[in-house]
């Protein structure tokens, strides 16, 4: 079949790469140039682990091209994929759509023939209606059917959750949404890969619920490791003993400095949102995104304890900016609430993270970037880690802090132990809802 995908982003571009991978024909639509001319030379704008490699090996077979002419892209397309971004909207929390809205426009108005419109972006309930009553304003002269076909797409994992799905979702409210949806995703069907098919709505809430869902439980189980430092319990034996209830279930489940990324902190404003509009205020969604903003900057607050209340003049080393290992990706990362205020409370802070410079170098920039975390020790008072990369799992401690003017580690994704640590030669250790050891008269 082919496929226009609109937009480039991370769900654009991946999604376009993996249909490909398919043997579909698709072809990618992008109007910065700077981002086509990137694409057209084999390299990707974002940092995805496998999509360079996917990418290149579509392009080659020629069933993958990127373009800025939109009506080169849709001619005799069998689907356009609407993938743009739906930003939180400055103020009040709903998702912007002005996006969404421009592009189904942008399509209506150089279609030739009746087509499938599929939304890929994250979208409130009721948005595709409107993208339907948008293409039949724009060209009443044509009948298209208009799907909604969310995404699930992990970073650091995204190929293999396009290409290995727990399910997907189709929303149609036509025979011939449906009837092409199945022709595009039939290489996962012939797999045995779940194809759920539901109405527009449906399909819209269960991108929205699932997401909130999974906040709530990382929102959770960061409580539970608050509570976990005030009674002496350990929350990764106690996230341990709870995952093995099949119900329950491990994942999402490690205490940590808070959730952030493309798709947590935008859903879960968005659907508390959208529950107010409906005169249904959603109060454990409301409460998960007022609890995960707390728990980032107490953070900050564990971090002051560590270094004896005082933060100014001293060198603080921090491994890891990203939201999450395996991306770029800096949107409502931790580091973007912690690092700011240890520099506001007059730190010398200097960072390591193998990927986020170029998404990271303007949004921090009162820091010194460092590419060996051995080296960013150096002198330091204490060393803070944010993101789990696997480079920083297996750190050698003894040498860490040798190097270091007072060595201690603030650990708040509980890589190491306390006991580790102190034999390492940290003189202090503090972890999230773990055994901790304070400095000396604290």
């Amino acid at each position: 079949m082919k496929i226009a995908m609109i937009g480039t982003g991370y769900v654009g571009l991946v999604s376009g790469v993996c249909l490909s991978d398919f043997g579909h024909e698709v072809v990618c639509v992008d109007k910065n140039a700077d981002k086509l001319a990137l694409l057209r030379a084999g390299k990707t704008p974002i940092f995805e682990p496998g999509l360079d490699a996917l990418m290149a090996r579509n392009t080659a077979a020629n069933r993958l091209s990127f373009t800025d002419d939109l009506v080169e892209a849709t001619t005799d397309a069998d689907a356009v994929f609407i993938a743009v971004g739906t930003p939180s909207r400055r103020g009040d929390g709903h998702a912007d759509l002005s996006f969404v809205f421009g592009a189904a426009k942008e399509v209506a108005e150089v279609l030739t023939k009746s087509t499938v419109i599929v939304t890929k972006s994250t979208v409130p309930v009721g948005t595709n209606q409107k993208v339907a009553e948008l293409l039949r304003e724009v060209r009443p002269d044509l009948s298209c059917d208009v799907v909604s076909n969310p995404e699930f797409l992990r970073e650091g994992a995204a190929i293999d959750d396009f290409m290995h799905p727990d399910r997907v979702v189709v929303g149609v409210n036509s025979d011939r949404g449906a009837e092409v949806m199945e022709e595009i995703y039939r290489p996962l069907s012939l797999r045995d890969y779940p194809l759920m098919t539901t109405d527009l709505e449906t399909a819209e809430m269960i991108k929205y619920a699932a997401n909130a869902f999974l906040a709530t439980k990382v929102t959770f189980i960061n409580e539970i490791a608050m509570l976990c430092e005030r009674t002496g319990a350990d929350v990764k034996e106690v996230a341990n003993g709870m995952g093995f209830d099949s119900r329950i279930g491990p994942k999402f489940l490690q205490a940590g400095p808070g959730y952030g990324g493309s798709c947590f902190p935008k859903d879960t404003k968005a659907l508390a949102r959208i529950g107010q509009d409906n005169a249904t205020p959603l109060q454990i969604v409301e409460t998960v995104i007022k609890v995960n903003e707390e728990v980032k900057r107490l953070m900050v607050e564990k971090i002051i304890d560590l270094c004896d209340e005082k933060l100014r003049g001293k060198t603080i080393a921090v491994l890891g900016l990203t939201f999450k290992p395996d991306t770029d990706d800096m949107r409502d990362a931790p580091s973007l609430t912690v690092v700011p205020a240890l520099v506001g409370h007059g730190a010398d802070v200097r960072v390591v993270d193998p990927q986020a410079y170029r998404e990271a170098h303007e949004l921090l920039p009162h820091v010194t970037w460092f590419d060996d975390p051995y080296a960013a020790v150096e002198g330091a008072h204490a060393v803070i880690l944010l993101t789990e990369w696997n480079e920083f799992r297996a750190l050698d401690l003894p040498q860490m802090a040798s190097r270091m003017a007072t060595p201690r580690m603030a650990d708040l994704r509980n890589l190491y132990s306390c006991d580790y640590a102190i034999e390492a030669g940290f003189e202090a250790y503090i972890a999230m809802g773990r055994k901790s050891q304070l400095p000396a008269g604290q």
